[in-house]
This record gives C-alpha cells, structure tokens and sequence, in this order.
C-alpha cells in the first residue's frame, strides 16, 4: 500500500469522491437516516462537491472536508422507476483515519471506509459530522452571510459560537444535531443538519422564522441556515441543509422527563398523578404555538369534500400499513369505521380550520427549560414529501402525537402493574387536552370522532415506522391500534358550514 496523497485544490476532490462511492453503497443503508432501508442501491451520483477550508486551508495535518450533494437511485420489488432521493454528506479524509483527529472521539460506525486504489490508497474516510475540529468549519461558514460554490449561508445575527467545536447530540432522530457549546450559556448554538433534502423551504426553518417574527418564546431562538440549488432541480427553490438556533444547554428533553417520572411508579404508585402539572403546561405551549401560527401564516377552512378525502387518504394509509405489517390487518375492518366516521361527520356538516402545525408533535420534540415548555424540530413527518408537510392541517394532529406520546411512555416503561402505566396515561392526556383549551383554544376532547381519527392515523404511521426502524417497539403501536378498533365514537351534531374551532382563537 503506498502512502495515502491527501487531495488539495490542485489537485481536485472528484477522485476522492469517485473512489468513497464504492465504500458509500454498503454504508448508507445502515444509517438511522437513511430512508431507503431494504431496497438495493443501484446509482450514487455526485451532484455537487464542495471543500470546506479551515483557517488554515486544507492540510495534511487537519484533515479533509467536503460537502457532498449526493443523488441516490433504489430499485424496488417488482421493477418500476427507481426511487430517487438525495442527500448531505460531510465528508472527511485523513491518512491516519478520524482517530486522535484533534482529540474527536469518531464512533465506528461514522468511519466509511478505507480506500485501496489509486491515488488515496489507504486514506480513511468517514463522516465528518463527528469530528469537532472539520464541523468547526461549518460553524464558521455560518456566522456571515456569504456563498461557497452551491452552497449559501445566511443569518440572522446575534452572537454565534464561531471557535466553538461541535458533537453530535445523542437524540434519536432522523437528522444530524451538531452543537458548538464552548462558552457562555448565550452563545451556546445547535445545527440541525437534514440528511435527506428536497427542493424548497424546509419547514423546521420557515415555521421557526415565522415564530421567531411573531416574538415567540416556546421555540430556541433561530440564528442562521444554510442552503443550496440542487443542480438536478434548477428551477425549483433552493433546498435547506441545516438550521442553526440557540441551543438551550439546561434543559430536559420531554421523553426523558417523563420515563423518570413513570419509572417511580414502581415503588409509590400514588405519585401516578405527579406529571400532570407539567403535561398542563405542555398543552398551554402547544397551544400558544398554534395561535402564533395562525397569526402569523395563512388559515383555511377544509369543507366537506377535503374532510372526506382526508378520511379516505387516511383509510388508504391504514390498507397500505396492513400488507406492511400483516399483524395490523385483524384490525383492519374496524380502523377503518373510525375514518368512515370522520366522512360521515364532514357529510352532516364538520368544517374544519386548517393551518401550519408542527406535524410531527411527540415528548421527544419538547423541552422543559427554565422558562418553560418550548417545542422543536417543526419538519414534519420525515417520510412525507416536502409539500405535504407544509400543507394547512388541523391543529389537532399535534395534539394526537403529543396524546400517543404518553401512551408510548407508558407502555415503553414496562411497569409490574400494566393499569398503573395506563392510569398514568390517562391523566396526563386529560391533563394536557386541559392546558391546551386554557389558552381559549377548542377542547380537542369535545369532538371525539375528529381526535379519535387522527389518533388512528397517528398509530397506523407509528405501526410502520416502528416495523421499519425499531421492530422491539412495534407492539407498542399495535396494541394501541388493537384499543382504537375498540374504543366508540359517535358524530357529534354540527352546525352545517358551520367551521370548528380547530385552529385555536385567542379568547
């Protein structure tokens, strides 16, 4: 093996990349945020390779980094077009690996692969996410509008941790979190960085600048975002990359809170009541998120028409999860009654107000900060395309994730006695629903058909996500699909054309 030529300007980086994608086509399906899970790789392209300069350039000694645009084809059973998506690498390089790089502490399985032909025989690459000393560089590129290449950078100002090394948050999610915290609390930042991107406005940054406008304070403060024209796509807006907002270093993620809370039920089940007070106020933020919303960006009124179709893509969703997951279809003929039901309502009347929503609403997308609840993450359902998540919605969607979360914590929590963990459950949904229509928004519990429906949908997409990604909690969406088919719901009587409240109204 020679000694590894690490690539310089002069150069050129194409050869670095034409070499990794060998090493990318087994990797990339091993990623938590690789969408394309149990279908075969037939096509990597580059559509776009950027270097990132440190301070001092790109030498030997720092490392390689570059930004990747990668366009990924998969062939599906049964033949077809191929499904095409494209993601955001940051690819690093480095003869000795990613090992004692400036004391980062890369995991194995960021590490892609060491090359074995030509040029870069024997460089290491990996994925540069992890490494403290290249993320540095992006931090950097963000703390002033500028244009590197494809690649565009805006701010909004205020103070950025521009020196400050980056890690990757422990979080599960479907993105990359980086964050620089290296000084005082103000400083502290985190950027969202999207693996899998599409032309267009994301809409974790359109609704946090929106709510940022309208002056609210249950998100963390956006500071900046990157983005850039997909050179596939010339005509269509450019496609965000990653969002960077304050990063609120002292605060507790809801998932957390929550499971430490329930796990003290096992020795003291009267403390089954003890999170309702914070389940109150989460129900408040989410509420107060809403009205900012509806303040902030448009409203519209789905009729008859729309409702049905929403209950019949919802019925269409629940065939399609069946042959996913064959264990669902014993459910099947009752699930789908619960969305027979939302079209019967839209039939006697049920006009329902839509607007932007945060769309993918569970305790993992909440903190608990000193100055109170504050929401995350506004980009939706990541299977969902771009445009479907920046639809209008009813705002009851986010109150079905958010009632579904306590019901995974619940079960998550795996309690001796099963009727604690739903007692548990129960309190705080109606604890939240509570807060929620404190601020003068609709009880979202006065119209059990319309949440009935959309905690349905909610548990139906739960059901296949959980098959796909988690399969050891699959039975937890399943078991609450087995008490959807059982639970009765009528239609209430509305007035007709006659909108319900489901965009919250300041009272």
């Amino acid at each position: 093996m020679t000694t590894p030529v690490p690539p310089t300007p002069a150069t050129g980086y194409r050869p670095l990349v034409e070499a990794t994608l060998p090493l990318l086509r087994d990797w990339l399906p091993r990623r938590r945020w690789f969408a394309g899970k149990g279908h075969p790789i037939s096509a990597i392209t580059p559509l776009a390779v950027t270097a990132l300069p440190g301070p001092t350039g790109l030498a030997r000694g720092t490392g390689t980094l570059l930004h990747l645009l990668l366009r990924v084809e998969q062939r599906q059973p049964g033949g077809g077009a191929p499904v095409v998506d494209v993601y955001q690498l940051l690819l690093g390089a480095h003869p000795d690996g990613p090992s004692g790089l400036h004391g980062a502490d890369v995991p194995q399985d960021a590490v892609i692969g060491r090359i074995t032909s030509g040029p870069h025989d024997g460089l290491v690459t990996y994925d540069a996410a992890y490494d403290p000393a290249l993320t540095r560089r992006l931090l950097a590129l963000l703390t002033s509008p500028q244009r590197l290449g494809p690649l565009r950078f805006s701010t909004l100002g205020g103070r950025l941790p521009a020196a400050a090394p980056g890690r990757v948050g422990t979080a599960e999610q479907s993105n990359t979190s980086i964050i620089y915290d290296a000084g005082a609390p103000a400083e502290a930042a985190i950027l969202k960085l999207f693996r899998r991107v599409a032309p267009g406005l994301n809409p974790d940054l359109e609704l946090s600048l929106a709510l940022g406008r309208a002056g609210s304070s249950r998100i963390p403060a956006p500071l900046a975002w990157f983005e850039a024209e997909l050179p596939d796509a010339p005509q269509e807006a450019p496609a965000t990359l990653g969002v960077l907002t304050h990063f609120l270093r002292e605060a507790e993620d809801g998932w957390e809170l929550a499971l430490r809370q329930i796990q003290l039920l096992d020795a003291d089940p009267s403390r089954v009541g003890n999170f309702a007070a914070e389940s109150f106020l989460l129900g408040r933020a989410t509420a107060d998120v809403h009205l900012a919303l509806a303040r902030s960006l448009p409203v519209t009124v789905l009729r008859r028409a729309e409702v049905e179709s929403m209950a019949e893509t919802m019925a269409l969703r629940l065939d399609a999860a069946c042959l996913a997951v064959p264990a669902l279809g014993r459910h099947r003929d009752a699930l789908r009654q619960v969305f027979r039901d939302l079209a019967l309502a839209a039939r006697g009347g049920l006009r329902l107000r839509a607007q932007r929503v945060h769309g993918d609403l569970h305790l993992g997308q909440v903190l608990r900060s000193a100055r109170g609840w504050v929401l995350l993450d506004f980009e939706g359902e990541p299977a969902k395309t771009l445009d479907e998540r920046r639809l209008p919605q009813p705002a009851v969607r986010d109150v079905a994730g958010i009632l579904r979360s306590f019901d995974y914590a619940a079960a998550h929590a795996r309690l001796a006695d099963p009727a604690v963990a739903a007692t548990w459950a129960a309190r705080n949904r109606e604890a939240f629903c509570a807060g929620y229509a404190a601020t003068g928004a609709e009880d979202p519990t006065l119209d059990p058909v319309l949440l009935r429906a959309f905690e349905t949908d909610k548990a139906v997409y739960e059901v296949v996500y959980e098959a796909r990604h988690r399969p050891d909690w699959v039975s937890i969406p399943l078991a609450a699909c087995a008490r959807l088919a059982t639970t009765t719901a009528h239609p209430a009587a509305v007035t007709p054309d006659t909108p319900t409240r489901q965009t919250p109204t300041e009272a």
